[in-house]
């Protein structure tokens, strides 16, 4: 299943244009996922860090908590239009489910003395409900073909 549209946590806008994120940065994205009884999809959350966000899938049944590393992460531009976008993350199940309700998007840095910035999040099932993988089967993290995030405007050198 695709995930549903993916938002940004307000401080990222000001990590993106500042500087704080490098945004030809392909490494050191990860993707972790939460419950729907944390805070993970409000986008105020505390000073916008991963460490910020409660209510993380348990370290168990193939997660491993602080998430997955993210891979093919691309920042592309073209006719005005910037793209940020991943590989979908999957994770196994083993030995039990594997249930979230939201991911979320973070650098696995400290960027500008900001440690672990978060980027963006999404609702895992646009229902909305738990998205669930069973032992034994994948949970996957399908990013929009169109990309995760999209930027336009004049780009800036």
């Amino acid at each position: 299943m695709a995930a549903g549209k993916w938002k940004m946590y307000e401080p990222a806008s000001k990590y993106c244009s500042d500087g704080t994120f490098d945004m030809d940065a392909t490494t050191n994205w990860k993707g972790a996922l939460f419950l729907v009884a944390g805070n993970a999809n409000t986008l105020s959350v505390g000073t916008g860090v991963y460490g910020d966000l409660t209510s993380e899938h348990a370290n168990n049944f193939g997660y491993t908590t602080g998430g997955i590393a993210l891979s093919g992460v691309t920042f592309t531009r073209s006719g005005g239009v910037t793209t940020f976008t991943f590989t979908a993350p999957v994770w196994t199940a083993n030995g039990g489910s594997i249930v979230a309700r939201y991911c979320a998007v973070y650098q696995n840095a400290t960027l500008n003395s900001i440690v672990k910035p978060l980027l963006c999040v999404c609702v895992l099932d646009t229902t909305p409900a738990d998205k669930t993988a069973t032992d034994g089967n994948t949970f996957t993290v399908t990013p929009n073909a169109s990309g995760v995030l999209t930027f336009t405007g004049a780009a800036v050198d």
